[in-house]
């Protein structure tokens, strides 16, 4: 029971304690019927039909009490008020009509708030309570409202439409917008319990007091597309202004609103209600959107059970409503147009069922006329009576389900060019779904029910791609000429003195590179998913291996470069054995292997996929985004690898850097291209500390990325082999069938005897420096005994006179002078020392 219904219950429960009898008014005529009617007509929220259901109801009675068949010798009598949709208000209204004569035998009331109070505590007078304008699908609660009964289908009957039109045109992703009514409230849960039966997402839930503002935008922010909107009339429109407002209309997005406004609902009232879009603002928001609605108007053109047919009743009512002031030819309707119907069928399902009631009391000797609240017998037999009432009304079949609902089939409409279309019907119970094919989408399709995610993958530029093939292809020609080239001049001094197989090995290295960017560039436009791994694998082998192969030759030559001037002075003529350096590159090889033998067994490299933001497409107007996707090569602990092969890689990059700094003037006729190995260290260091970092942080920019690795690893591989072959391959050239060696290798150009003075200087100059060291020596002896014997006489002459004591201070100025020139004496000295010892 909801709060106002538990007020008004107590309030009923005191009032029927305090006062057992009817007060005041006339008790009523012998021949009338009486029933009261509660009817919203000037509220301010809310439904506020009771505008046209009011006046089709006094239609009704005027039809009713004419049959001279129907209620023999009585007259239906309405007594009526207004509850202006507000429970408390309309409780007020309930309690006057019960409370004032002349008695009632059944109430009327609309809108879905006051019917639930009114139906709540209406079984406490034994009364039936038959609604003509209330959806609210809380009212088919039998335990809650026993003596309910609604010619207003249910508002559950619209979900099975809608499932079956979301269905139809493939929608599986919808969003709700609910205004906070008990009726909406209870028609969202069983539509919520209808989409996860169909599979129907529902992606968002927004409810709304009296500003729809913020659940609007929170729509806009979750994509919604589908969107089921369930509100008053009065909501509608501050609705449709936000929709126009956040652009929620067009070509993209499907509206579902209730049927049951009047055909102008988003044009009237837009000053009074505050509204700040415009007329065709509201028409533009408005255009394309559908609504369901319980067929409330006889489709048929039938004579009814008045005598007239639909068409007959509309002229009717319209005059009815004219004469009360309405403009009716501008079609300005009233609100509760479209359940006026309704309420005219509703008095003759009063009309019918105290009729068969009549019947049934004539055989126990009793009458209508008898009927008390506290009459459960009269009750009883009107509940029946009411129950299995079945006639074809204005609004078509008129009959009552178990739970006293309004069995009725659904009519689809769509807003085309500001009109409302008919676009089909469907039958609820037999699920049966006409279609008209009328509806027209804005657009020329049927809107998609989310924006359609285009998965595209980024790929390297193929010209890009094609030129750094195309280079590495050079490289790898021009490589395979060098490795013959070095074969073949083996026997050449200038090649021997190089360490040809190393040079080799070097040319190798730098093949497997150079292949390694043809792979750096096939990614998924070459390769599929499936195969892409192999290629990550490749890279990683192919890279890492070429590196050490052409880096690890260099470096080889170089420590054994540091090493042999480390140790020249124990054995000037030690040679470089090549099986030295090979094994140094062997196991710098061996290092490698570990390394990637444990990353492909224990962690291998996958494909992985980096996802980017959304991006609109340049060539369509569909409602399409791109989500562009790059493909990355990693594993699980991807840093702990590359940690590792960088440290690795770092250190014996730091480390040659080293070497090559500390021999940059070392001429070793062993290793005849030393200066050359070590410069090409210089720049493949250099190159490498800065393409590492730089590759990492542009890894997302494909074209970038492969450009700079590409361009990195393709210039070292070309200036390694400039710098060390281009002097060989100058030198072969000018001299064929000379084995002597120019100005071109300037590392070999020491000749043996050059190495012999070099290394007879070399003993002349240690020589000559320990020779500087003893006189060194003896110079400081010296001037110790100088510095004692000064001290010795300042003793001496110790409290003097002044004119001693001047004599005295003179003497220091002595030794400071004689010391002061001790150094140029000795190290004559020593020259003429040193003169004597090389005579």
């Amino acid at each position: 029971m909801t709060s106002d219904g538990a007020v008004t219950f107590w309030i009923f429960l005191l009032c029927l304690i305090a006062s057992p009898h009817l007060e005041g008014g006339e008790a009523g005529r012998p021949d009338e019927l009486h029933i009261g009617g509660i009817f919203p007509i000037a509220g301010k929220g809310g439904w506020q039909g009771g505008q046209a259901c009011m006046p089709a109801a006094r239609l009704a009675l005027d039809d009713v009490n004419k049959q001279t068949n129907l209620l023999p010798g009585f007259k239906l009598i309405l007594h009526s008020n207004d509850s202006e949709c507000e429970p408390g208000l309309g409780a007020s209204v309930m309690y006057n009509l019960l409370y004032n004569r002349p008695q009632k035998l059944m109430l009327l009331a609309g809108c879905s708030t006051v019917c639930t109070t009114v139906a709540e505590a209406a079984k406490m007078w034994n009364l039936i309570v038959l609604c003509y304008g209330a959806s609210s699908p809380a009212l088919s609660d039998r335990k809650r409202f026993p003596t309910l009964f609604r010619t207003h289908p249910s508002a559950t009957v619209h979900n099975p439409t809608r499932i079956k039109l979301m269905k139809k045109f493939g929608w599986s992703r919808v969003a709700i917008l609910q205004q906070a009514e008990e009726v909406f409230i209870s028609t969202v849960e069983d539509l919520e319990n209808r989409c996860m039966e169909a599979g129907v997402e529902i992606v968002t839930r927004q409810s709304f007091l009296s500003d729809p503002t913020d659940a609007v935008r929170n729509l806009r922010r979750q994509d919604a597309r589908i969107i089921v909107g369930l509100f008053y009339v009065v909501a509608a429109r501050r609705v449709l202004c936000e929709m126009y407002k956040q652009q929620l209309y067009g070509r993209a997005h499907v509206w579902f609103f209730i049927g049951w406004y009047e055909d102008n609902w988003y044009e009237a009232n837009l000053k009074a209600e505050g509204i700040t879009c415009t007329v065709e603002q509201m028409r533009i928001a408005a255009e394309g959107h559908l609504t369901t609605e319980a067929l409330m108007w006889n489709q048929n053109n039938q004579t009814t059970i008045s005598g007239m047919t639909a068409e007959e009743f509309r002229h009717r009512l319209n005059q009815a409503l004219t004469d009360e002031g309405y403009d009716i030819d501008n079609d300005r309707y009233p609100e509760g147009y479209q359940e006026a119907p309704l309420a005219y069928d509703a008095v003759w399902s009063v009309a019918l069922a105290f009729n068969k009631t009549m019947e049934r009391l004539t055989t126990g000797k009793k009458s209508l006329r008898d009927f008390t609240y506290t009459d459960k017998e009269i009750a009883d037999e009107i509940y029946a009576a009411m129950n299995s009432t079945q006639f074809l009304g204005v609004s078509g079949v008129v009959a009552f389900s178990s739970q006293g609902d309004r069995i009725a089939l659904t009519q689809i409409e769509q807003m085309i060019n500001g009109k409302y279309e008919k676009l089909g019907y469907y039958d609820t119970q037999l699920d049966n779904l006409s279609w008209l094919n009328t509806e027209q989408w804005i657009g020329g399709k049927v809107p998609q029910d989310r924006t359609i995610v285009t998965h595209v993958l980024r790929t390297v530029s193929l010209p890009l791609f094609v030129c750094m093939c195309t280079i590495s292809s050079c490289g790898i020609f021009v490589a395979f000429a060098l490795i013959i080239f070095n074969i073949w001049n083996k026997h050449r001094r200038v090649i021997q003195s190089s360490h040809p197989v190393c040079n080799t090995i070097m040319l190798f290295g730098v093949i497997i590179c150079l292949i390694s960017v043809i792979l750096l560039g096939i990614d998924g436009r070459f390769v599929s998913p499936e195969e892409y791994p192999k290629i990550c694998q490749a890279r990683a082998w192919l890279l890492s291996t070429g590196f050490t192969l052409a880096y690890g030759a260099m470096f080889s030559k170089v420590w054994r470069v540091h090493r042999f001037t480390t140790k020249a002075k124990t054995d000037p003529k030690k040679k470089v054995e090549p099986w030295k350096l090979y094994t140094m590159v062997s196991g710098l090889l061996s290092i490698d292997l570990v390394i990637l033998l444990s990353w492909q067994i224990f962690d291998p490299l996958q494909r992985y996929l980096e996802t980017f933001p959304l991006e609109d497409p340049v060539s369509t107007t569909d409602d399409i985004k791109i989500r562009p996707e790059l493909e990355h090569c990693e594993s699980q602990r991807n840093s702990m690898w590359l940690g590792l092969v960088y440290g690795f890689k770092g250190l014996i990059l730091v480390f040659g850097l080293f070497l090559a700094y500390e021999t940059r003037s070392i001429k070793v006729k062993q290793i005849n291209d030393s200066r050359y190995v070590g410069m090409s260290i210089y720049n493949v260091v250099v190159l490498c500390l800065i393409t590492a970092p730089v590759g990492m942080v542009i890894a997302s920019q494909q074209d970038a990325s492969f450009a700079f690795v590409a361009l990195a690893v393709i210039f070292c591989c070309f200036l390694s082999m400039l710098l060390i072959f281009v002097p060989k391959v100058i030198e072969v050239i000018r001299h064929p069938k000379d084995k002597a060696e120019s100005k071109y290798n300037p590392d070999s150009a020491i000749s043996k005897e050059d190495e012999e003075r070099y290394q007879k200087l070399v003993t002349e100059n240690e020589e000559l420096q320990r020779l500087i060291t003893q006189k060194e020596e003896k110079i400081r002896v010296l001037r110790q005994r100088l510095v004692e014997r000064g001290d010795a006489k300042s003793t001496e002459l110790n409290g003097a006179t002044g004119a001693a004591s001047a004599a005295t201070t003179s003497q220091p100025g002595a030794l400071i002078n004689t010391s002061a020139h001790g150094t140029p004496a000795a190290t004559l000295a020593i020259t003429q020392d040193t003169h004597e010892h090389r005579t």
